[in-house]
């Protein structure tokens, strides 16, 4: 059997052809192309506004800036995360104020949120990690109690649901990504949703120079541009993302129902008010049972199967944050625990059913072996 990946991009003949058609217009740009993503991709989230850009960081920095996060600020976020949901706070010159997690979700305890807020909290920074959405009926009603702005980095959530809505359309804005490893995928690219006619205004003159029409310069804005060629693989994708993102639910299914009453492994969950997209399979490895995470590792390397830590430390750890002297809010044991458990395994829409069997199977076999 061939080496199992953690990641493989889901791209075919559509996506080709796609590209081809907009090399043989030459307007690869920013054009036409981007218009229509953007058009089916707010369709699709559900809000008024999408605005498309280069990445997923810049669609973070490009929301908060649109949003008038601004120097002196306090945004509360997760310690949890990829470094970007953090440092998309730091750009704008304000704080991210770190508080602990949900330790089943691995999102933001609305609970340790409220003990964060001070007269500078002007937003709560919301990340949906792994593709499961963060309880946001808690944190929409702190916010709106607090006359907090609440904003999703929904970077790993393509499609995933909360109470029926799709994240990014929960809050006063959101932010996708569409680098290779996502649910869908431009090679790089991010996506600004929003229902707010100033955000949507402010984001969309920011990514382009602060020009208000041509060669009339009205902010200092930014190059921060989607290209007609992502775009144009972007379309196709997004008609493709439910369908993978279906097949993400049934491999993780059958991965949940593999692994149970294995020792030492706990699966990850999806709440009642959820629709789980697994950007990411995500297990916990319990070192009070005994199991050495480092070895399960390495056995099913050795095996032939790709896994990944998401992630290793917590943001405040990071070299840059302890210069900065940036750190948690009272505690971040949940997230600290984790950071030491948890494991990502396969799960991806390419996978065959033989090889989930066999993932199963291997994990079965180490945690008998070790």
């Amino acid at each position: 059997m061939n080496k199992i990946r953690i990641v493989v991009p889901q791209l075919g003949s559509e996506e080709e052809n796609a590209v081809l058609e907009v090399l043989r217009t030459r307007h690869i740009a920013s054009g036409p192309k981007v218009r229509e993503f953007e058009e089916k991709f707010s369709k699709y989230i559900g809000v008024k506004h999408a605005i498309a850009v280069a990445n997923g960081t810049v669609a973070l920095d490009l929301l908060l800036k649109s949003a008038g996060i601004k120097q002196g600020d306090e945004v509360i976020t997760t310690p949890f995360s990829f470094i970007a949901t953090a440092n998309s706070i730091l750009f704008q010159g304000a704080k991210p104020v770190f508080v602990d997690i949900d330790p089943e979700t691995f999102n933001l305890d609305p609970e340790k949120v409220k003990e964060a807020i001070t007269p500078r909290t002007r937003a709560i920074l919301v990340v949906h990690l792994y593709g499961h959405p963060a309880d946001m009926d808690a944190l929409s009603e702190i916010a709106e109690d607090h006359n907090l702005l609440l904003l999703e980095d929904a970077a790993q959530a393509h499609g995933s649901e909360y109470k029926g809505e799709k994240t990014g359309s929960l809050g006063d804005g959101g932010a996708f990504s569409f680098y290779a490893t996502k649910n869908m995928t431009t090679g790089e690219g991010g996506m600004i949703v929003t229902n707010s006619d100033e955000i949507a205004r402010r984001a969309r003159l920011l990514r382009n120079h602060g020009q208000e029409s041509k060669y009339f310069h009205v902010e200092l804005g930014y190059n921060y541009r989607m290209t007609d060629i992502a775009a144009a693989i972007g379309i196709v994708q997004l008609g493709k993302l439910d369908y993978l993102n279906n097949r993400r639910r049934k491999n993780a299914s059958l991965l949940t129902s593999g692994l149970k009453g294995a020792k030492g492994i706990v699966a990850p969950i999806e709440k009642s008010y959820a629709r789980h997209v697994y950007h990411q399979y995500v297990i916990r490895v319990k070192y009070e049972d005994g199991i050495n995470r480092e070895k399960l590792i390495s056995f099913l390397d050795s095996k032939g199967i790709e896994t990944a830590i998401h992630y290793p430390m917590i943001i405040p750890e990071q070299p840059l944050y302890r210069r900065l002297g940036i750190k948690c809010y009272n505690s971040c044991e949940n997230a600290i625990s984790a950071s030491r458990e948890v494991l990502s395994l396969p799960v991806h829409p390419g996978l065959a059913p033989e090889e989930i069997n066999y993932m199963i199977n291997t994990i079965h076999e180490a945690l008998e072996e070790l």
